[in-house]
């Protein structure tokens, strides 16, 4: 019995250890998986918006999904984006944190400031978010697929019965396209992943900051220009949400371009490159009959009001959980390893 409750008390530490030696990858993987599955309905909304050809309220589109496709149309491919935005974001954030270490080791963009705080976070976030668009990418085209089933078939006059999984849906992609198939829009979704990361932890950095956060990552007092004050378990939540809505809202038209030119793609229309699909999407298909530039820039925000309340839940739960997670962690007693059997 001794020796039992010594085993189990071994593979406990260990497991311990573990954790705490991967604080960073456990933390941001559990806030991913929750944040992905409760911000999930609204970026499969946001997707049939982006590729809709003609204007829809939000809620017309809800009712018709919920019509023609039931609960289960909310979630559609929801698997693969919910394993890989979670190992993404594990990287992502291993590669931000890292990043910001070795700048401080290294005495660069250490003194405190608001710039060198937001900057440090903004290289981290670059570095970051080159690295995992490419592989993130096959994933986020698999994704748009499955989300726009409906639509492609329709485009391609096919009427679907049952729709395809996910690998029928990555087997047809490659049937069509051959592997490179699934880079369809990679230029794209690289430019977005890049310049939208760097933004993203800039901003977070930088709100965290000016909200009385210590670079030490202790939460200071809050600046008495506040009209308020704001408690601070609320503060990841409010950070996190005003980052994600302000650097996807300035990256939004890449993504709206990205989908439109996956979409088409998918549904077999020739190649159109991506500043062919961004022109065409703002001044129309008829060069000699060109939309006003007011209405075209419109079409490039099609969706971002779904867009910008899912990113407020994505990411304010995000940084919510992984605040909560990697202070948990910390708490949690730094054992040396013990031996097996005493």
């Amino acid at each position: 019995m001794g020796q039992k409750n010594t085993l189990v008390g071994s593979v406990q530490a260990y497991a311990e250890q573990a954790v705490k030696n991967n604080r960073t990858v456990v933390s941001a993987t559990l806030a991913s998986l929750v944040g992905t599955s409760a911000g999930y309905p609204l970026d499969s909304l946001k997707s049939r918006l982006q590729a809709n050809r003609t204007p829809i309220t939000l809620a017309s589109l809800a009712k018709k999904v919920w019509r023609e496709e039931g609960f289960a149309g909310f979630y559609r491919g929801i698997w693969i984006p919910l394993i890989t935005i979670s190992a993404v974001r594990a990287v992502s954030f291993s590669i931000y944190t890292r990043t910001k270490d070795i700048l401080h080791d290294n005495n660069m963009l250490n003194r405190g400031t608001l710039f060198d705080v937001s900057s440090a976070g903004g290289l981290g976030g670059i570095l970051s978010g080159a690295v995992i668009s490419v592989g993130s990418a096959p994933f986020e085209l698999v994704k748009v697929r499955r989300q726009l089933e409906y639509s492609i078939a329709e485009q391609r006059g096919i009427a679907i019965i049952k729709p395809p999984n996910t690998l029928d849906a990555v087997a047809d992609i490659v049937r069509r396209s051959g592997v490179t198939g699934l880079y369809t829009g990679f230029r794209l979704h690289f430019v977005r992943d890049t310049l939208g990361t760097g933004l993203y932890f800039a901003e977070y950095e930088a709100f965290r900051h000016v909200l009385g956060r210590r670079p030490s990552g202790v939460q200071g007092p809050q600046p008495s220009w506040l009209p308020f004050h704001i408690p601070e378990s609320t503060l990841p939540f409010l950070c996190g949400s005003v980052a994600g809505v302000t650097a996807w809202a300035i990256i939004y038209p890449l993504d709206v371009a990205k989908t439109k030119l996956q979409q088409r793609a998918l549904s077999g229309g020739h190649y159109r490159s991506a500043f062919e699909t961004l022109t065409r999407l703002v001044r129309g298909p008829d060069p000699n009959n060109p939309k006003p530039v007011v209405s075209g820039i419109a079409r490039l925000y099609r969706g971002l009001g779904v867009s910008g309340c899912r990113s407020v839940i994505t990411h304010g739960v995000l940084w919510t959980l992984f605040d909560y997670a990697g202070s948990y962690i910390d708490s949690i007693p730094d054992r040396s390893r013990p031996p097996l059997i005493s």
